[in-house]
This record gives structure tokens, C-alpha cells and sequence, in this order.
């Protein structure tokens, strides 16, 4: 199949298609007569940026919401879905982008939400406890099932996410953004059960802005945009290119390092600094140092583990040092607060946004305030006028794309969600940004647009240090290049890198 329409009918190997799916909200078209067939024992990717649509369509084929018109058929029946329990049954799970686990609640208890395993005198842990406990070996992954899921990393949460899903039994199984906090191995772990679910003809939509990665399991490509389908094609007759430019209408980088500023002196200055691991009798990062100049753009790069996010939370206060100092333009500011620490210029944007960024219950305004609020505090009152001004004037420099300040923030697409978080702590004026992560979950325009707003403010001057562990975004618009590896700067470069000199420095096996 290779078609820009998508409109062609469905084939033998069909296991569920959806036909001419319109979906409004109030006069907004979030899908505009969608055509997308599942196919059997394959693996069908779905493309797009944030706001094209994509998790609309999937919570219409999970049964979560209902279309406005169109149909869906399966296994040549017309049907409708009046729940996610209902699709469920119907053999269709979905893993949502966003995590949806009970933090205080094992992963035992989690995986089993819901649908409990029972005998005739009640609930049977020890059988859900063995079935867990298989279904992380089958995902390599050593956790004990009783285990609080609060207690986990962020990348084990993705893997009891999925192993949720996997022990439904679907026939049809949507991963939306399954690997966004995923280590390489566990991503090759996870591609290896895809693989094994397809060959037993389970059927696989898949969403993902990693792009290159995606291409590595995709069987069948479909690239939405705008609520519409824009083209459609086997995996043989596609690359990056072809998707890229079907996705954002041209083929365009991420930017490159900003030019025609001099840094100034230095803003910050990472002295010795120790993190212990999770054991307390080693260190997560090792006796690190690391100075940044006001202007300079600075990526640090890393595989899982390698210590980069410890590193970031630990000059920004949110986890204590072991040894060692943080100085911001020469004053050591490692015994305060974090509330002070963003007082005097120091900010972090953190890996998690829905967790550790965003108040879920509040307004875009509301968020974006929140860091800022003594600004416009007159004694025991707020001063709203000065308020809405702050918040006016951050989501128009940041281009947050929103109905405006009064807008709830879960209304936002991810890409200007994480923007929401950027912006919060950009109206603090900081000397020094730090970001874990900050394109986790956002499409490449998205990328592109946060990459853009900080090489605009390194050129006034701020400070900024952003972790990755995707190689191209080290060679977008970084100044300088710092590889950690095991809690240690492995190999320092400039913007002049390449991706092989990159890799191997981290311990990432190189692929030809």
C-alpha cells in the first residue's frame, strides 16, 4: 500500500478498520473524515506532531470517547464502543502516553487493577503475584511485584505500564509512546515482545516521536496531521525523510548552536559533585565537575543510568549532594532551598512534567505563575492585573498554543504542555536553566520550537544545560557536547561532534 490519501478499502489482512471518523469539539475538527486500517500480526505506526490527532483516534478505537460520525469495523463487523472496558473485552488495550499507575499501590496491585484474579473465598495474590513476576522477566526487568510503583524510576513505571497491557491478552494492542522514558536495552527488550506478539498475530498500533526508532518496527506507516491523513505506505518504501515531510510539510534540523553573542563569565560551576545510589554504598554521579558560561548552550548526554538526571536535580536541590559544591556566579547556593535556589536564578525543568511540572487541576495561567507568584504579591493579597499581564506576556513569547491563561492545562497537546513548564520557570528571569529531558513525549515541531526559545534566551545571556539521551538533539544546538558514563564525564566535545564520536563515549554500541 502506498497511497497519500488513505482512503484505499481494507484488505484480508484487516483486523479492524475505521471509516471516514469525524471527531468535533464544539466547531473545532479534532479528526476530519479519518480512513486507518489495522492490520493483522503487524505493526502499524502512526505519525504526527502533537495536535495532529493521534490519541483521538486511539481513544476512539480503545472505546474511550465516541466519534461524532464515521464507523468502525471489526473482523467485517460494524461496531460501537461504549467504554474502554467494552473495547477491552473486545480484545483492543491501549497503553496511554501519560501513565496511569497508582503510585502507592505495588505493581503487583497495579497490573491487576481492576480485574483482580479471585477463588471462591476472594482475591488470589499469590497467583497475581506469579504472573507479574513472569511478566517482568519476560521484560527483563527485575522487579519485585510488591514493589510500591513510587519507588520505581520513571522508565520502570513505563515497563509495569506495559506489562498491564500485555497481561490482557489483546488481540489488539495501541502503544502510545511506549518508549519515552525507556532506556536503549529496554527498548530492544520491548521491540523483541513486539516482535513475538506479531508472530503469534497480535496486532500493533504504535505511536512514537522517536522517529528513526519507530522505523525500526514499523511494518506499515500512516502519517496524520492537522486530523487528517496525509499519506500511508509499507515500511520498505519509507525513510526519515518521507516521514518528516509528510508529518510538518518540509525536512528541516533542529537548529544549530546560536551564533554572534560572546559567553560571559561563569554562571555556574558544578565543583566535586557526589550523588549516592539507590544502595547508599556508591555513587550514582562520581565526583563530577563542570563549569557553564552565561550564553553557552550545553548538552549533556547519556544513556540510562549514566547519572544525568541525578546530576541535574542534585545542583537544583531536589535530591541531596553526598560531596561537593554548586555555585552560582561564584556563590554556593548548595545548602539552600529549592525556593531559594530559583530565587536567586537557578531553575530546573524536570524529566516528569505531568509529576514534578504541572498542577493537573489548574489553568495554563495558573501554572505558569505559580514560580513567579512574589512578583506580583502586594502584602497578604495578588495582584491579578499584574498577573494576567505575566501570564499574557509568557504565552506569547514561549508560543503556547491555548484558548488563553483561563484554559485547563490537561485542554494542551504535550509539545505546549512542556512549554507551560519551560515558561513557568523562564518568568522567574534565571541566570541558569537546567532541562532533564525536555523534548520526552513532544513531536519534532514541538522540538524544534523549545529548541528555538533556548537559543533565543542564550543569546541574551542565560545559562543553559539540557539532558538527552537522543544523539541528534546533542547535534542540534548545543555549544558544547558533555558524554557521562557511569557517573563520570567520559569525553567532552564541540558542536563540531558526530554522532559515532558521541556514542562511543557513552558505551552505546555504534549500529552501521
Amino acid at each position: 500500500m502506498n497511497s497519500a490519501s488513505g482512503t484505499e478499502p481494507a484488505t484480508g489482512d484487516t483486523v479492524l478498520s475505521a471509516r471516514n471518523v469525524v471527531m468535533s469539539y464544539g466547531g473545532v475538527h479534532a479528526l476530519k473524515g479519518v480512513n486507518f486500517d489495522i492490520h493483522r500480526g503487524k505493526v502499524t505506526t502512526l505519525f504526527g506532531e502533537n495536535g495532529a490527532g493521534k490519541s483521538t483516534l486511539m481513544k476512539i478505537l480503545s472505546g474511550v470517547v465516541t466519534p461524532t460520525s464515521g464507523d468502525i469495523v471489526l473482523d467485517g463487523n460494524h461496531v460501537s464502543f461504549s467504554s474502554s472496558s467494552d473495547a477491552r473485552d473486545r480484545g483492543i488495550s491501549i497503553i496511554h502516553q501519560e501513565l496511569s499507575l497508582a503510585p502507592n499501590l505495588s505493581v503487583r496491585d497495579n497490573i491487576f487493577m481492576g480485574r483482580e484474579l479471585r477463588t471462591r473465598t476472594g482475591l488470589d495474590f499469590a497467583e497475581e503475584s506469579r504472573q507479574a513476576r513472569a511478566l517482568m522477566a519476560d521484560l527483563e526487568e527485575d522487579i519485585d511485584p510488591m514493589t510500591l510503583v513510587e519507588d520505581l524510576r520513571l522508565g520502570q513505571q513505563q515497563i509495569v505500564e506495559i506489562a498491564r497491557a500485555l497481561s490482557v491478552d489483546s488481540r489488539i494492542l495501541i502503544m502510545d509512546e511506549p518508549t519515552s522514558a525507556l532506556s536503549a536495552t529496554e527498548v530492544e527488550v520491548l521491540f523483541k515482545v513486539i516482535r513475538d506478539l506479531t508472530s503469534r498475530g497480535v496486532s500493533i498500533v504504535y505511536i512514537s516521536h522517536h522517529l528513526e526508532e519507530a522505523l525500526q518496527i514499523t511494518d506499515y506507516a500512516v502519517v496524520l496531521r492537522d486530523g487528517a491523513i496525509t499519506a500511508t505506505a509499507e515500511a520498505k518504501d519509507i525513510d526519515l525523510e518521507w516521514i518528516v515531510r509528510n508529518m510538518v510539510g518540509e525536512n528541516f534540523d533542529l537548529g544549530s548552536p546560536p551564533t554572534g553573542h560572546a559567553f560571559g563569565e561563569v554562571a555556574l560551576s558544578i565543583k566535586d559533585v557526589s550523588v549516592t545510589d539507590a544502595s547508599g554504598s556508591g555513587y550514582v554521579v562520581d565526583h563530577l565537575s563542570l563549569d557553564v558560561r552565561a550564553g553557552e548552550i550545553v548538552c549533556i548526554y547519556g544513556l540510562m543510568g549514566a547519572g544525568r538526571t541525578e546530576l541535574l536535580e542534585a545542583v537544583a536541590g531536589r535530591v541531596p549532594m553526598a560531596g561537593g559544591q554548586a555555585l552560582l556566579e561564584g556563590e554556593d547556593v548548595s545548602r539552600l532551598t529549592i525556593a531559594q535556589r530559583i530565587a536567586r536564578g537557578l531553575v530546573l525543568v524536570p524529566e516528569d512534567r505531568q509529576r514534578d511540572g504541572l498542577v493537573q487541576t489548574m489553568t495554563v495561567g495558573r501554572n505558569l505563575s505559580l514560580a513567579s507568584i512574589e512578583a506580583f504579591a502586594k502584602g497578604l493579597f495578588l495582584s491579578r492585573p499584574r498577573e494576567r499581564a505575566l501570564i499574557d506576556d509568557s504565552i506569547r513569547k514561549v508560543t503556547i498554543k491555548t484558548a488563553g491563561g483561563n484554559a485547563m492545562i490537561g485542554s494542551l497537546s504535550g509539545g505546549n504542555q512542556q512549554k507551560v513548564v519551560i515558561g513557568k520557570m523562564l518568568t522567574t528571569n534565571p541566570k541558569v536553566i537546567l532541562l532533564d529531558e525536555p523534548s520526552r513525549g513532544i513531536d519534532v515541531g514541538a522540538k524544534a520550537e523549545v529548541f528555538r526559545l533556548l537559543s533565543e534566551r542564550a543569546a541574551q545571556g542565560l545559562a543553559v544545560v539540557f539532558s538527552t539521551s537522543e544523539v541528534n538533539e546533542c547535534l542540534s544546538i548545543a555549544h558544547r557536547i558533555v558524554v557521562m558514563r557511569r557517573g563520570k564525564i567520559s569525553a567532552e566535545f564541540g558542536a563540531n561532534a558526530t554522532k559515532e564520536q558521541i556514542m562511543a563515549a557513552s558505551g552505546e554500541a555504534v549500529v552501521a
